[in-house]
């Protein structure tokens, strides 16, 4: 398997993240959806089908 290339992403950040840098950003490169640490850019991702987006944020709230 390759690893998908998200150097290009376009990673945004919750505009109700504080300034303490404890964020996530997300990026939507279809067909996946891309989550990282804002604090680690360079570090791992969690990438998942685009699809599954709207169940995880219902979830998490």
């Amino acid at each position: 398997m390759s690893a998908l290339d998200l150097s290009t992403a376009n990673w945004r950040k919750s505009s109700r993240s504080s300034n303490t840098g404890n964020c996530v950003e997300l990026a939507t490169p279809s067909p996946v959806t891309a989550i990282r640490d804002s604090k680690n850019p360079d570090g791992p991702a969690l990438v998942f089908p685009e699809s599954a987006l709207p169940s995880l944020l219902t979830h998490i709230r």
